[in-house]
């Protein structure tokens, strides 16, 4: 180990040899920095909206996948995310990625079932025996031939498939079977998938923009709602409604997409770094939202002083079921068949 000389040298280099290396190293490891802000800094920017509030995991995982392909593209892009419908409702989002307003977002199965039918197969009310069926059916070939064919009718591109949830009444009064939810005004995305299963118990379905439920309900504009728990809680609807029927009508699914004119743009090695972090980003907010799910039932009722109701699930499925092979579907028979043989 070199020691200094009480002149202020180091024995065996000189001071000014030595302040001129130090001084070489300092604008390297400057102009290292300079490049890499300058390369962040010209990120093209990618907008991606959603409907969530960025409490929900869905916004959550998504910021982690911007992080993630600002890295892996070497700062080529640069995901900006845009909650709590700030670009608009859910039409809106998927209105504006097939107009490239949009580059990103979440839309679900049934609204982009618009563009292609089947895609609204995997939140079909009482499709799947339970999530491992849903799982599944996610992964399975059927599931990829779906979204290719979406992909090629709609002009936007899948890049990732995410559970929302398990779906659930809220309402002001006991819900325990069919008859119970007769008359019952209950708020539904505008979407004509998610009138199926209030028709079918003959409550009335009202469409309201996700952002208006709350006042809704507190206004008594509708009587409840339905929803996943985990979106229960983040909006709070807990607040304004005492009851939550665990009717597990819907296994609900998200999809994030890119818009045409994003996607043309992207290299395939680009194209491929979106897709498997999205993959897996949504594969880490699926295990979340589970997660989040069995943890909120004992909270509702002891935290929040909410009744969370048993029940008799068989009795609505039995409702339901007629209308799964009917007219009123996007899908055909024979699609449906194909997804109950899937184990």
């Amino acid at each position: 180990m070199s020691k200094e000389n009480r002149n202020g040298s180091v024995r065996g280099v000189g001071r000014r040899q030595f302040l001129k290396g130090a001084g070489m190293a300092a604008a390297a490891t400057f102009a290292a920095s300079s490049f890499s802000t300058r390369a962040f800094a010209a990120a093209q920017e990618v907008k991606f909206a959603h409907i969530f509030n960025d409490s929900q995991p869905f916004h959550k995982w998504v910021l982690w996948a911007s992080d993630q392909i600002l890295e892996k593209t070497q700062g080529r892009y640069k995901i900006s995310v845009f909650p709590s419908s700030s670009l608009g409702g859910e039409v809106e989002i998927y209105q504006g990625l097939t107009l490239g307003t949009i580059d990103m977002g979440f839309t679900g199965s049934p609204t982009a079932s618009r563009a292609y039918g089947p895609m609204a197969l995997i939140s079909g009310p009482y499709m799947f025996r339970d999530f491992d069926h849903w799982a599944a059916y996610r992964d399975s070939d059927m599931r990829k031939q779906v979204t290719a064919e979406f992909n090629t009718r709609s002009n936007l591109n899948v890049v990732g498939t995410v559970y929302y949830g398990l779906r659930h009444v809220t309402s002001n009064k006991k819900i325990a079977e069919p008859d119970d939810m007769k008359g019952l005004k209950l708020r539904v995305p505008n979407v004509p998938l998610y009138l199926l299963f209030p028709r079918s118990v003959g409550a009335n379905p009202t469409p309201i923009a996700f952002s208006e439920v709350y006042l809704a309900l507190q206004q008594g504009v509708v009587d409840g709602q339905e929803n996943p728990l985990p979106t229960i809680f983040a909006q709070k609807f807990y607040e304004v409604q005492k009851h939550i029927a665990l009717t597990g009508h819907m296994i609900d699914t998200l999809v994030a997409m890119t818009s045409s004119s994003l996607w043309s743009q992207l290299s395939d090695e680009d194209k491929q770094i979106f897709s498997q972090v999205f993959d897996e980003a949504m594969a880490k907010c699926t295990d979340e939202v589970r997660a989040t799910e069995m943890s909120l039932i004992n909270d509702f009722k002891t935290k929040y002083n909410v009744s969370v109701d048993e029940v008799d699930r068989e009795a609505f499925r039995k409702k339901m079921i007629p209308e799964l092979t009917g007219e009123n579907v996007p899908w055909s028979k024979s699609d449906y068949e194909k997804v109950q043989l899937i184990t």
